[in-house]
């Protein structure tokens, strides 16, 4: 076994083992997925106060400045999205009513999101964290098929017993 691949396979459980002590396992995967994505009983309260003069009444730059930055949500965001709209009945209301009429889709969210972020802003983090470790991982198992000939004879040289266990990865 290279040590490449030991590190890739133990990067990717203690990935997994991360992502599941930080969610209770008690819950059903609808809770997880939504405690995930931040969607929470106190996101939820917060944005059932919501009204059409929140989204009215936020302060937008200008549509030229609007244009230069990015409209779309990241992936992450879009899920939440969806989480919301669904357990939210009353946010899914203001949509309709507000866009496209009063604010077009992309301004809808971008003040959401900016409502919300202080209560969201550690879900997404953890998220970012988590794809990043995964790309790494991933990445880590592509280049062990370009095995280098230092890999080989170091994999030859030094057996798995003699290898250190890694401590945990801290997030």
């Amino acid at each position: 076994m290279s040590l490449s691949s030991w590190f890739r396979r133990r990067l990717l459980r203690q990935i997994d083992q991360f992502t599941e002590s930080s969610i209770p396992l008690r819950k059903s995967d609808g809770e997880k997925e939504e405690q995930f994505h931040g969607v929470t009983d106190g996101l939820i309260e917060f944005v059932k106060s919501f009204t059409i003069e929140t989204f009215k009444n936020f302060p937008l730059q200008d549509e030229g400045e609007a244009l230069c930055g990015d409209q779309n949500l990241s992936d992450w965001q879009e899920r939440h999205a969806v989480l919301v709209l669904s357990k939210v009945k009353e946010i899914s209301q203001l949509r309709y009513k507000l866009c496209p009429g009063h604010l077009k889709e992309h301004q809808f969210w971008k003040i959401y999101f900016a409502l919300v972020k202080s209560l969201v802003v550690e879900y997404e983090l953890r998220a970012i964290q988590l794809d990043k470790l995964r790309r790494m991982a991933l990445g880590n198992e592509g280049s062990s098929n370009c095995t280098s000939s230092y890999e080989v004879e170091m994999a030859e040289t030094n057996t798995a017993s003699h290898l250190a266990p890694v401590g945990p990865l801290t997030p």
